[in-house]
């Protein structure tokens, strides 16, 4: 834990250093998250912005939030990390605004935001990026989290049945998430020709008939895992077969192509002849096809002129789709082989993706 904290903390000061800047204050759950190493500030679950602030500056290190918040933080979610808690009145902002003026006092302090409107600007450029190369100990985490997820969406889908509606599986699944200790940030169900229609289909009261699609980005301690299975009720068609053998190949090309150094612009390019050669020249263009992940869904989302270079320890969920078909699991990326955090596991049925002499095993569907 102090090693991963001791890297970020360094990560941070230099950056700072650059831009001449004494401190910078993180609310956003996901900046949260990555400088406590996987702590929680968040109550409500549909916004980015947490109820405790970090202050960070180049000699101290303070948790910033109100009296209601404050217990939590200090025997739960802060243990061990050395950072002191300092408590404003959660009913009165004029107070809170003294408090953390106070505290910053005439340094030069930036922010994510700005919950309590003291006019601090945004953090510099790059700054982001300081969270995507992953330490040794997230990438440890990650793996717990991503096993998590599997276990819970394979269990989910086994759960599945027909005539259940797509908020029914919406519910086993969130359940199955929630059992692994996992918050489910994005959940995405679509039976049968709503998977045809919709590549980002939330759930309906439309009852499952021949197949279903389950989508998932679920955190565990700030990482997100995010992942796509389907359940198909009899043998799939000779067409619907032809598609997922499509898929997995260009899933596997783009996995074996994201490697360190190399620009997301030019591994966007292997993906787009990807689909060209499998037959579906076009369908890039209908859906975005991922990029990195880690504390956000995503981090980014690759394009065809993105400047963005892969970097070592980074994490990405690729996610190509045809009408009806879907792959997405999260990778991480390093100097040797991109490893797939969300494994396969068990009996899970596997297709086997083709790219330049090279195999990457792909979830297929569950016939059931």
């Amino acid at each position: 834990m102090s090693s991963e904290f001791e890297i970020k903390s360094k990560r941070v000061s230099e950056l700072l250093d650059r831009q001449r800047l004494d401190g910078i204050l993180l609310t956003e759950r996901a900046n949260f998250a990555w400088i406590t190493c996987g702590r929680d500030n968040h109550i409500p679950n549909n916004t980015p912005m947490g109820v405790a602030s970090i202050l960070f500056t180049k000699t101290e290190r303070i948790c910033l939030t109100s009296n209601i918040e404050s217990p939590r933080m200090e025997m739960e979610e802060l243990v061990g990390l050395g950072i002191k808690t300092v408590v404003y009145p959660w009913y009165d902002k004029t107070a809170a605004q003294k408090v953390v003026r106070d505290l910053i006092g005439a340094r030069r302090i930036v922010c994510d935001t700005d919950p309590l409107e003291l006019g601090l600007h945004q953090p510099p450029p790059g700054f982001l990026e300081l969270r995507w190369s992953l330490t040794d100990a997230e990438i440890v985490r990650y793996k717990e989290g991503a096993k998590r997820t599997s276990q819970a969406v394979q269990s989910a889908c086994r759960d599945v049945k027909v005539n259940m509606s797509e908020h029914d599986v919406a519910g086993i699944l969130d359940n199955h998430l929630r059992k692994q200790s996992l918050n489910p940030l994005v959940t995405l169900i679509a039976a049968d020709d709503r998977i045809e229609r919709f590549r980002h289909p939330i759930p309906t009261e439309k009852k499952v008939a021949r197949y279903v699609m389950l989508v998932t980005c679920a955190e565990y301690r700030g990482l997100i895992s995010c992942m796509t299975r389907f359940v198909h009720f009899g043998q799939p068609s000779a067409d619907l077969k032809k598609k997922i053998q499509a898929v997995a190949n260009i899933d596997a090309a783009v996995i074996l192509s994201t490697k360190p150094g190399r620009r997301l612009s030019e591994i966007f390019g292997i993906l787009q002849k990807s689909y060209a050669e499998n037959g579906f020249g076009e369908q890039w263009k209908f859906h975005h096809q991922g990029g990195p992940t880690g504390y956000a869904n995503r981090e980014a989302v690759a394009t065809p002129d993105s400047s963005l270079v892969v970097l070592n320890n980074q994490a990405f969920a690729w996610n190509p789709s045809v009408p009806g078909v879907k792959s997405e699991d999260t990778i991480v990326v390093s100097g040797l082989a991109p490893q797939v955090l969300t494994q396969l596991s068990g009996d899970w049925p596997r297709v086997i993706g083709h790219f330049q002499n090279q195999t990457v095993p792909r979830a297929d569907m569950l016939v059931v």
